[in-house]
């Protein structure tokens, strides 16, 4: 397919995925489950895409996504708060040490740079390790930012072990869609770049790229700074949507689940990660919730329907599709309009034959 046709087809499908979203919002009531889904989902997906280029474009196993998510997230809120606020968010420290605000975008970007400069300083002995040694490394990093930031000393920024809130936060579901597509777009241009071959060569085989002459410490680095950069903005997604934040919410589970959408989308495939975001999110959040509801049918009540049944079936659904799709749901393969195209080329040449041949 051409490309100038095929760049008007995916912002025709961007349009009409965003008119979509306003229709919704104008239809269906704010506290719909769907809005939830909607909303963390895009959030996950920035998260799962940023991990996935790390685990599947690099194949650097780390798991240090939490902690780069909670810097990216005490990033926005410590610089968003209203200094008119502060008093009251900093009630044990004095109104704290930041007296000025920043606008929303630059505070997102503030985020995913603190989170980039915390990664590139971990990178530099981290990276010289391999395989479960570098994903052990990541992981006690990520739980030793957690605990730090609930440190008393570092309560006049931090807030110590209490919330941070009082920041500005959205409330349509355009934004975090908006901000998640343009950080996706920018990845994937990154990974069609001479940069993206670079770090896939590097996952395939560390000697024969270093023996192309791709440095491998750099690009390690590279790849590793760029990750926790879109891990940090959304983790400040993730702030504004919960409205307050607190260190001891960015647990290791938090760093396990993204690692679960990356799987099951599909290592190496950006699409893959983005659908099955959503459709970890829905199953999680919203159609297993009736498996935690006491039911009774007249005076009969429904065996096994109590809460903490719907994690055991969310759990066994996992397990199956991990069994019959190994590799993810996209595999390392890309939603691609060129088999939609090549149909319709068909299509259009036998019509144009059978009007040929009744023609003559």
């Amino acid at each position: 397919m051409d490309k100038k046709i095929k760049i008007i087809i995916y912002a025709a499908l961007l349009v009409a995925l965003f008119a979509l979203l306003f229709i919704l919002e104008q239809i269906l009531p704010s506290y719909s489950m769907l809005f939830t889904v909607l909303k963390k989902g895009a959030i996950y997906a920035l998260v799962a895409v940023s991990m996935n280029l790390l685990n599947g474009f690099t194949g650097l196993f780390s798991l240090g996504q939490a902690g780069f998510m909670l810097i990216g997230a005490y990033t926005y809120g410590i610089f968003t708060i209203p200094t008119e606020a502060r008093s009251a968010v900093y009630q044990y420290f004095d109104g704290g040490i930041i007296n000025f605000t920043v606008p929303v975008v630059v505070a997102l970007v503030m985020a995913g740079v603190a989170a980039a400069i915390f990664a590139y300083i971990i990178g530099l002995p981290v990276l010289r390790l391999k395989s479960d040694y570098l994903a052990i490394a990541t992981l006690g990093f990520a739980e030793i930012i957690r605990a730090v930031f609930q440190w008393k000393t570092l309560g006049p920024v931090t807030n110590g072990s209490n919330l941070l809130r009082l920041y500005p936060t959205f409330k349509s579901v355009l934004f975090p869609f908006a901000v998640s597509g343009i950080c996706i777009a920018i990845i994937v241009l990154l990974i069609n770049s001479s940069y993206g071959r670079a770090f896939k060569a590097i996952r395939d085989d560390e000697i024969a790229a270093e023996a192309m002459g791709i440095n491998l410490a750099k690009h390690k680095r590279l790849a590793f700074t760029i990750s926790s950069f879109f891990a940090g903005v959304g983790g400040a997604l993730l702030a504004m949507y919960q409205t307050t934040i607190q260190a001891s919410a960015f647990k290791s589970a938090m760093t396990y689940e993204i690692l679960l959408i990356v799987v099951i989308g599909g290592l190496g495939s950006v699409t893959g990660s983005c659908i099955s975001s959503f459709l970890f999110i829905a199953a999680s959040e919203w159609w297993l919730r009736f498996l935690d509801e006491t039911t009774y049918i007249g005076s009969f009540k429904v065996p096994l329907l109590n809460p903490g049944f719907r994690k055991v079936v969310f759990s066994i659904i996992i397990m199956i599709v991990v069994l019959f799709y190994r590799r993810g749901i996209m595999g390392n393969k890309e939603f691609s309009l060129d088999p939609i195209a090549k149909q319709f080329k068909k299509r259009f040449r036998r019509r144009k034959e059978v009007v040929g041949s009744n023609e003559q």
